[in-house]
């Protein structure tokens, strides 16, 4: 990417291949996710004094090609699969990624590296949101936005994964992929939030709120959660949020890091099967610009990987 724009500024083009520094790990690039920050990278919102030329891309899963000095828990051949720093000029639409190793996990047994890469940022946000902030526990009921997205999707199905009782919202087209994900599905253009998840929980509100839309979405959901509910956002809230501190209720926000820790303590849900990444399409490098304008859609279902394989 050599400028800000749409899709067409994402150009093919041969560079020197990078080289590892200490305590960095040179990674072959098998599959890389696609993510909706990566769109707004690109628009000039998100980032806008990226440096250029750039590589985009947030989620890898690869095999290690070579370690940079002082690197010890890791070796050629391995299997890995990680974010990198959004941050960085260099990312994961490439055949190559230099990566700080503090940063990379192994990648979950089972999975293929296209499965793998749908995973870490994600996954990672949808962890970060239910597991850590959260701490939804058994027999809680947790409302979901956006139930049927990339970090929704996983969302939804942590939150099944520890016990909790889930309602999502999503559009008619993706209500039964929520309920296979084990969430009540809630029309967003039909339905009254509040009303569905009163009427849900007998008039309590939900224990937990995650919120995935961002804007006055945060507001109804102070009305949806119960007195002393938990609510988190990855997006920046508008409106009025009296009902929040009226109502004692607590509101995480979220942005994420990159961290090996997450990364590991998520790999067993995926191991045992718990949880598994929604890919809805699998496109090659060359493609990327589809992949692109799916994410500026605004519709998407689950995560689009690149393969490179």
């Amino acid at each position: 990417m050599t400028e800000f724009g749409g899709p067409e500024v994402l150009t093919p083009k041969d560079v020197d291949p990078p080289e590892p520094g200490p305590g960095e790990l040179l990674v072959r690039v098998l599959a890389s996710g696609t993510n909706p920050v990566e769109a707004k990278i690109r628009q000039g919102v998100a980032i806008p004094d990226l440096e250029l030329p750039a590589v985009l891309g947030g989620d890898v899963s690869g095999v290690v090609e070579a370690t940079g000095p002082g690197v010890t828990d890791f070796a050629e051949g391995d299997d890995v699969f990680y974010t990198p720093e959004m941050t960085s000029r260099w990312g994961s639409y490439a055949e190559l990624n230099v990566v700080s190793a503090a940063i990379v996990a192994p990648k979950p047994r089972g999975l293929s590296h296209v499965e793998a890469a749908a995973i870490p940022l994600a996954g990672g946000t949808a962890w970060e949101g239910i597991v850590r902030r959260l701490a939804v526990r058994p027999g809680e009921t947790v409302l979901v936005h956006a139930g049927a997205g990339g970090v929704g999707s996983f969302a939804v199905q942590f939150a099944v994964a520890a016990g909790a009782r889930v309602l999502a919202t999503a559009g008619p087209d993706n209500h039964d992929l929520v309920r296979d994900l084990g969430a009540v599905p809630i029309d967003y253009h039909r339905d009254d939030l509040v009303d569905v998840v009163l009427e849900h929980t007998g008039g309590t509100g939900a224990d937990a709120v995650f919120d995935l839309v961002g804007g006055e979405n945060l507001v109804k959901s102070c009305a949806a959660a119960r007195p002393f509910g938990r609510l988190a956002t990855v997006l920046p809230p508008a409106g009025e949020l009296t009902p929040l501190y009226q109502r004692n209720q607590q509101l995480h926000g979220i942005m994420l890091t990159r961290e090996r820790r997450r990364l590991e303590e998520m790999t067993p849900v995926f191991e045992r099967g718990q949880t598994r990444p929604v890919v809805q399409e699998v496109l090659p490098l060359d493609e990327v610009r589809k992949a692109h304008e799916r994410l500026d859609s605004g519709h998407g279902r689950g995560k689009t990987v690149l393969d490179l394989a």
